[in-house]
């Protein structure tokens, strides 16, 4: 049974991946993993694809166990793993709740690293592994202070998987965006800390670049002439000047 398998599938960024790989690929089912049933049940008429709705909560180690367990159940071909459930919290961090910070953590980087661990002994040569991480990922960022630490981990963690498993012929790639209107800025934004966004992209420009560049066999997607410019100056500048250049852009004390 041949099969692809989305985090974070109930909106944004998991949602559209969902839609693309369905029109791109056909799979007997597409496992779908977030907390709010009512949405991923609604992704169903949508689909070709057969739908399989699991209700986890990725920041509770149970469900990555319960995850496990239905692996060795269906024994499957996973074709596609979508790491994309994550969040991010602005502002400074000595005012953030402790147990936001450690959520953050444990979805945006445990989470991740346990359903890749748990998944890979069921791919393989020609599967894929799609890791959302960010802009962050390629810099530090004050007053995003985890949520940007959480995405270097996935950059990190995505471009070494790749090379460790390119004998395998399973390839991972870091899909790292830019700002994406999503609701994502539901939970992420609390205050006036961050506020000077330069560009919006849709999920789906993100989703249909990641796709064209996971053909191309390219580790790490971005999407935007702009945002490809950023990360190139951020690889060459001192962290200083890099971090000087946001807090001013989002006029802030330093």
């Amino acid at each position: 049974m041949k099969i692809a398998v989305i985090t974070g599938a109930s909106s944004g960024m998991g949602r559209e991946f969902v839609y693309a790989l369905d029109r791109q690929q056909k799979f007997d089912e597409i496992w779908v993993i977030a907390r709010r049933v009512e949405r991923l049940e609604a992704l169903r008429p949508r689909l070709r694809a057969g739908l399989r709705v699991m209700a986890l909560d990725l920041q509770q180690r149970e469900s990555i166990l319960q995850y496990q367990h239905a692996l060795e159940q269906a024994k499957p071909d996973v074709a596609v793993l979508v790491n994309a459930a994550g969040f991010g919290v602005f502002g400074a961090f000595r005012e953030m709740p402790l147990q936001d910070v450690m959520n953050m953590v444990d979805l945006n980087a445990r989470a991740l690293t346990a359903m890749t661990h748990a998944t890979l002994p069921y791919m393989k040569g020609g599967s894929q592994i799609y890791n959302l991480g960010s802009m962050s990922s390629f810099q530090p960022v004050p007053y995003m202070t985890v949520y940007g630490a959480s995405k270097a981990f996935v950059l990190s963690f995505s471009c070494a998987m790749n090379v460790e498993l390119k004998k395998q012929g399973v390839h991972v790639m870091a899909v790292c965006p830019g700002w994406i209107k999503t609701e994502f800025f539901d939970r992420a934004v609390r205050d006036n800390t961050v506020s000077y966004y330069n560009r919006y992209y849709t999920a789906r420009q993100v989703v249909d670049q990641a796709l064209e560049d996971m053909a191309k066999g390219k580790d790490v997607s971005v999407l935007g002439a702009p945002e490809r410019r950023q990360v190139f100056l951020v690889k060459h500048l001192p962290h200083k000047m890099v971090m000087d250049t946001w807090c001013r852009q989002q006029k802030l004390d330093h």
